[in-house]
């Protein structure tokens, strides 16, 4: 009995060994090969590297079989848990939004919320009259969504359509993040929504009043309408609030800005002077710095001529007018005087006339 026992348990292993091993030899592993961009086997797959010492793009090729993995091809496309990958992208596989995703999102209205009801900047009268401020469409904005300031292809084939989505799925996202607000507010900026990018702003300054990039950002729009009181204040805000870490360069450029669009060239040049000095090879101060000294210094001398003209007017005309008024009061006092002397000679004259009459 014993040894019946044994035979058959020695049948069992024998069976399953033989079904395993004929499961590994029928079964075949893939990688990306991050040398060919493509997908090999894994007995063909050579190491080049330790796993520690890849680079981003093999570790993101890495990532990328996992999604390949746990995927099905449909129309040479692999869709993976709704989301729809190009399988002929030669890098990193391009990601798009489903078809339902995408239309969703186009229905949706890109805005910041309902309006907040106080923040402590609305005493100002360019936010006050937000609801009559005409279009004022600012395209320069569109630099701050650009990967490198000095991306030009990023400039030339900038879709603001594109933009606009990817706001909208950040906003499905984080509802209520102030940078998002910003973004908005930015975004609107471009579109030259003046009323929707201050009530962005708004939020975000009621969320957090001492945000040094959301006043200034504000500050901007109001220097685009010419309310330039309104755009120092806020802008100077802003330089106060400014994180230490981080390079004031932005408001001392506004402030220049301002001050020279106000006629103060010196207090221009010296802001925009510390801008340059925090940002020497910045091209547009420089170029913003020298068309305030290539202002001619006659102007000036004709600007101060005037002034005074008209003060050396007005200080004329008070003296002569006080001079008049002066002599119309002595006038006046030397008839009431006259008018006296008259009446006290005819009353003594009076006087004189009954005694003589009296004597008779």
């Amino acid at each position: 009995m014993r040894d019946k026992l044994t035979v058959g348990l020695y049948i069992f292993i024998y069976v399953f060994s033989g079904n395993f091993f004929l499961i590994s030899r029928t079964t075949t592993l893939l990688r990306l090969d991050p040398r060919t961009n493509g997908i090999i086997s894994h007995d063909n797959y050579v190491p080049t590297e330790d796993v520690s010492s890849m680079s981003s793009e093999s570790q993101l090729h890495e990532e990328v079989f996992h999604i390949i993995c746990n995927g099905r091809v449909s129309n040479q496309k692999l869709v993976n848990n709704g989301s729809m990958y190009d399988l002929h992208d030669s890098g990193m596989l391009g990601y798009q939004t489903s078809p339902d995703e995408t239309s969703s999102i186009d229905s949706e209205v890109l805005d910041c919320g309902k309006p907040v009801n106080f923040t402590y900047y609305d005493d100002l009268i360019g936010v006050a009259q937000r609801f009559t401020h005409p279009i004022v469409p600012e395209p320069e904005v569109s630099y701050i969504f650009f990967n490198s300031k000095k991306d030009t292809n990023s400039q030339k084939t900038f879709d603001i359509d594109a933009l606009e989505r990817r706001l909208k799925k950040a906003k499905r996202e984080k509802p209520k993040s102030v940078q998002l607000y910003n973004q908005i507010g930015n975004f609107w900026r471009i579109k030259g929504d003046v009323r929707q990018s201050i009530e962005c702003f708004r939020r975000a300054l009621a969320v957090s009043p001492t945000n040094a990039e959301v006043l200034l950002n504000l500050a901007r729009v109001l220097f685009n309408l010419q309310f330039l009181d309104d755009a120092i204040y806020l802008t100077r805000r802003s330089l106060e609030v400014q994180p230490p870490d981080k390079s004031p360069w932005k408001q001392y450029l506004t402030l220049g800005e301002i001050f020279k669009a106000y006629g103060h060239f010196q207090e221009s040049q010296i802001h925009l002077r510390h801008a340059l000095e925090l940002m020497p090879d910045h091209i547009g101060i420089k170029q913003a710095l020298l068309d305030v000294e290539n202002i001619p210094s006659s102007t000036l001398h004709a600007y101060t001529i005037l002034i005074i003209l008209f003060l050396a007017m007005g200080v004329l005309l008070l003296v002569v007018s006080s001079t008049e008024s002066s002599q119309l009061s002595e006038m006046s006092d030397k008839r009431h005087l006259n008018r006296m002397l008259f009446r006290q000679h005819k009353v003594f004259r009076n006087i004189k006339c009954r005694k003589n009459i009296n004597v008779l």
